[in-house]
C-alpha cells in the first residue's frame, strides 16, 4: 500500500506537468549545435584605394564659378545643371571612363539635357532640392541623374565659406526613394528580399567634411504586413 504522502507527491506532480503543458513551457527539441562563424579566404586584401577612387570623397567643382557672398545663400540661385555637368566631366576624365567614380554612361545622358532651365523634357536629371544637410542655416543642393531607368547617380553638393562649389556625396544607387530630414539623407534602395528595403542613412561630419554613413537598416516594403515591393 502506498503512503499518502508519495500519493500526494505524484497528483502534485501531475498538475505541475499539466500547468507547464498549459503555459507553453514543452521542450523545442533538438536546437542543433552552435558553430562559430567561419571566416573565407582569410590570406586574401584588398588593396587600399587610391586617389580619388573614394566616390564619397569631398571634392571642389571644377569649372564652376564661386557662389556669390562667399556661400552665405548657400546652393540657392545655382545652375544646377551646370554643376552637374562640371562635376560628372571631371570625375570621368579623373576614373579614365572606368565608372569607379561614375557611370561611363554619364556624359552621354547629360548630353540629352538642352540649356533650358530644366534641362528639357528628355533630360533625365531630377529636379534639385535645397535642403540644409550640414546644420548652418544654408542649403545644400541635392541632384540626381537617372542613367538607364533604374541605376541613379546621387549628388549632393554644398557652397563653402570661400564661395567654392564642393561635392559632399555621391552615391550610385537604385533609388527606391531618397528622404531627408534635419542633417539626415536616407536613401532607400532594393534588397534581394522584396519585403524589404534597405535604407542607408547619411549624415554631415564636419570634421571630413562630407555626409558620411552612419546607419544601415532594413525597412517593410509600403503597404506592410508583407507587402511585396515594386518591382
Amino acid at each position: 500500500m502506498r503512503s499518502p504522502h508519495l500519493l500526494a507527491l505524484a497528483v502534485l506532480l501531475a498538475a505541475t506537468a499539466g500547468c507547464a503543458d498549459a503555459e507553453g513551457l514543452k521542450s523545442s527539441g533538438d536546437l542543433g549545435t552552435v558553430h562559430a562563424p567561419l571566416t573565407l579566404w582569410k590570406e586574401f586584401r584588398p588593396d587600399p584605394p587610391e586617389p580619388g577612387q573614394q566616390p564619397g570623397t569631398a571634392a571642389v567643382v571644377p569649372g564652376i564659378p564661386k557662389v556669390p557672398g562667399a556661400g552665405k545663400a548657400g546652393m540657392r540661385g545655382t545652375d544646377a545643371l551646370a554643376v552637374l555637368r562640371a562635376d560628372m566631366k571631371a570625375a570621368v576624365t579623373q576614373d579614365g571612363g572606368t565608372g569607379r567614380l561614375v557611370d561611363p554612361r554619364a556624359l552621354q545622358r547629360l548630353a540629352l539635357c538642352t540649356q533650358a532651365v530644366d534641362g528639357g523634357p528628355d533630360c533625365p536629371v531630377r529636379p534639385p532640392v535645397l535642403h540644409d544637410l550640414t546644420g548652418d542655416g544654408r542649403p545644400e543642393l541635392i541632384t540626381a541623374l537617372d542613367i538607364d531607368g533604374r541605376l541613379s547617380e546621387l549628388r549632393v553638393y554644398t557652397a563653402r565659406d570661400d564661395g567654392s562649389v564642393a561635392r559632399i556625396l555621391s552615391r550610385r544607387a537604385v533609388l527606391e526613394g531618397v528622404e531627408v530630414a534635419a542633417e539626415h539623407l536616407a536613401v532607400r534602395e532594393p534588397t534581394s528580399n522584396p519585403m524589404y528595403v534597405g535604407v542607408a542613412d547619411y549624415v554631415w561630419d564636419p570634421a571630413s567634411g562630407t555626409m558620411n554613413l552612419s546607419q544601415l537598416t532594413l525597412d517593410d516594403c509600403p503597404g506592410g504586413n508583407g507587402a511585396r515591393c515594386a518591382p
